[in-house]
């Protein structure tokens, strides 16, 4: 209470005692009581703020790290591709055997001698011809660049960023009968949109609060006027038996879902030219006891670090 007396002016606890002499230092003890908490609570309040602040500037870095570690490893990649396709060096041609010609004016004796005698310089146009040649070998280099041959990237189900996601809200499009929009958490700062043809096939009020499996390297597009982020992941009999596809007990918003035996990092965003979604599709499947599967190898879940 020793920073409370300073809050009032002395004038104040004068009149208190002269208003109310029995009551009065009771009063100015309640005041100062009083003036001591609202000042605690804001300096509390600032210290929340700064803290969601600082929590926002922290998500910020993590995606600027994230980004920067991907195109770290597509430039390790790259240069990969590019020691794999470039030709092996020439072999080193063996020049011949040094000779020394014979002088036309040396003497016969001379000659057999095996008396050395000075070549001839080489003549301009025999150096011009050389510096030509050697000119068009360094221009005929670059063709061994891997992007000018074509080389295609890598099509299996590491290039999908699938992530288990909590549906917090769903709704009917109002648009559409047979579609519905939900809001679900990926472990981002603020959930993703999501459209999808569940409207007319499930109960969606026993879709909110539950877990999903979601494809969230999809290019954003709009669907009847509501733009979707990501794509939820459903299995299917036929056209009439739709089903979420149920992310593992235990899992958290954000986990990543990777196959064992298809290591790497996904895309940033799926080019739509490339169809890799179209060409993963078919492989993407449950077994009997209805695991989602890829070729084979069955999924597991990537917890991240909170």
């Amino acid at each position: 209470m020793d920073n409370a007396d300073n809050l009032f002016h002395p004038s104040l606890a004068t009149a208190l005692m002269k208003l109310d002499p029995e009551d009065g230092e009771q009063i100015m003890e309640y005041f100062k009581t009083h003036a001591l908490l609202n000042r605690e609570k804001a300096l509390l309040q600032a210290s929340v703020r700064e803290q969601k602040k600082l929590l926002v500037e922290n998500a910020k870095l993590k995606k600027d790290i994230e980004q920067l570690r991907f195109q770290l490893q597509d430039k390790q990649r790259r240069r990969t591709a590019k020691a794999l396709l470039s030709p092996a060096p020439p072999p080193p041609t063996l020049s011949p055997t040094h000779t020394t010609p014979v002088n036309q004016s040396a003497s016969p004796a001379e000659a057999l001698a095996g008396v050395p005698t000075n070549p001839p310089p080489p003549s301009h146009d025999r150096r011009e011809r050389q510096s030509r040649r050697r000119r068009g070998e360094r221009k005929a280099r670059p063709t061994s660049d891997p992007l000018s041959l074509g080389v295609e990237p890598r099509v299996d189900v590491s290039r999908l960023d699938l992530r288990v996601g909590r549906i917090l809200s769903v709704r009917r499009h109002p648009l559409s009968e047979t579609m519905s929009i939900q809001e679900v958490d990926v472990g981002e700062n603020a959930p993703r949109t999501v459209v999808s043809k569940l409207g007319g096939k499930t109960d969606l009020e026993e879709l909110q609060g539950s877990l999903a499996v979601l494809l969230c390297n999809v290019k954003a597009c709009k669907m009847k006027g509501v733009v979707s982020q990501a794509r939820l992941i459903c299995c299917s009999t036929s056209d009439d038996c739709i089903e979420l596809l149920v992310a593992p007990t235990g899992s958290m918003p954000g986990d990543r879902v990777t196959f064992l035996n298809y290591p790497g990092e996904p895309d940033r965003e799926l080019q739509s030219k490339q169809r890799v979604w179209e060409l993963l599709q078919p492989d993407l499947q449950v077994d009997c006891r209805g695991v989602a599967n890829y070729k084979g190898c069955g999924f597991e879940v990537n917890c991240i670090i909170r």
